[in-house]
């Protein structure tokens, strides 16, 4: 598995080359080289989508009219996004790129080319610190060979101008020429169980616990809202579970016949029973204290568990919400007391 200009390798990257693979590439490649199991995969570098974008911007600009669009004209921002992204979806991908992706998924699936894959959007500014793209862009997931795949490189490309995200942008003052979008394409995870996974407390900003919310089938359930997941709170330390809340989990995502996901009806004799054991939660809380102690500040991170129990990691980010209360000041700085003093004396001159 050899890197290009064009594809990076999980085992090649890390944050560090956010600018390249976006954070999401850049999370999983520092994951996988900290030896968290994650799915394997490739990511189609930045490089693919500013060569593309730049034949587009030959007929007619992109970057400097989305710059000038006001955050409060909803409408404008509509239209612009659908002319963008009806542009991207019907260009032509430069021949070397194709090649290389094509050459990649061959490298990933092996003899099954038609294993399935997931195809997710990781912009250069998303998961950081200052700024949070996160769910801005477009996931594909159970995407089945390379023609398919192309298709929906071009489609992740096109969801930087997604309403959603041109918004995003447009209300934190983000230079349009400062944003780019790279690709993540992995192999799937067959999920029994999926969910989401906070090294420190969501509600109450508590460092010493970890919250775990699980569903059964796939994690994009539980991420769309459709169902709600059952709810543990490990103590870091003791590994106690202080906090069980499971709930009628009615619905599941699975694979579709033809690529995709669907809904499926949850079973009775699982849909009030918790989708994870205990033996799974302490194993996930494990990892979580890993991946904190790896990134050194807490973490918001996405798992799933496969058909034969296997514990994987599809991503992990800062948590923002908590940090960004603890670096606010709890209060206004108190006036110098001698102030007044001083005042007064200065008056008397």
């Amino acid at each position: 598995m050899r890197s290009t200009a064009n594809i990076s390798w999980f085992a090649d990257i890390t944050l560090a080359d956010r600018a390249t693979v976006g954070g999401k590439g850049g999370s999983l490649g520092e994951l996988t080289r900290a030896h968290i199991t994650v799915p394997p995969g490739f990511v189609v570098t930045t490089r693919g989508f500013e060569r593309f974008l730049a034949e587009l911007e030959k007929e007619n600009p992109i970057r400097s009219r989305v710059q000038v669009l006001r955050s409060q004209n909803l409408e404008e921002i509509r239209c612009s996004s659908e002319e963008v992204r009806a542009r991207f979806e019907t260009a032509r991908v430069p021949e070397d790129i194709c090649a290389d992706i094509m050459a990649a998924h061959a490298e990933l699936c092996g003899p099954d080319l038609s294993w399935p894959l997931a195809v997710r959007s990781s912009a250069t500014a998303e998961d950081s610190e200052a700024a949070s793209f996160a769910g801005l862009q477009d996931t594909y997931l159970w995407v089945k060979g390379a023609e398919a795949i192309l298709k929906h490189v071009r489609s992740c490309w096109a969801s930087l101008y997604s309403v959603p995200s041109i918004s995003y942008r447009r209300n934190h003052l983000i230079l349009e020429n400062e944003v780019g979008i790279a690709v993540v394409v992995q192999k799937m995870v067959d999920a029994r169980s999926a969910g989401v996974m906070f090294t420190r407390s969501p509600l109450s900003g508590d460092r010493s616990v970890i919250t775990i919310e699980a569903t059964w089938g796939l994690g994009s359930a539980l991420v769309s809202g459709e169902v709600t997941p059952d709810r543990f709170v490990i103590a870091k330390i003791t590994g106690e579970i202080p906090v069980r809340e499971i709930s009628d989990k009615s619905i599941q995502h699975v694979p579709a016949d033809g690529g995709g996901i669907r809904n499926s009806e949850t079973s009775e004799e699982l849909r009030r029973v918790p989708s994870i054991s205990d033996g799974e939660l302490k194993a996930l809380a494990e990892i979580g204290c890993r991946v904190e102690r790896h990134y050194g500040r807490p973490q918001d991170i996405e798992w799933a568990i496969d058909r034969e129990g296997q514990i994987l990691l599809l991503q992990s980010r800062p948590e923002t919400v908590w940090s960004g209360k603890d670096k606010a000041p709890l209060a206004k700085p108190a006036e110098n007391p001698l102030l007044h003093v001083m005042n007064i004396f200065g008056g008397r001159r």
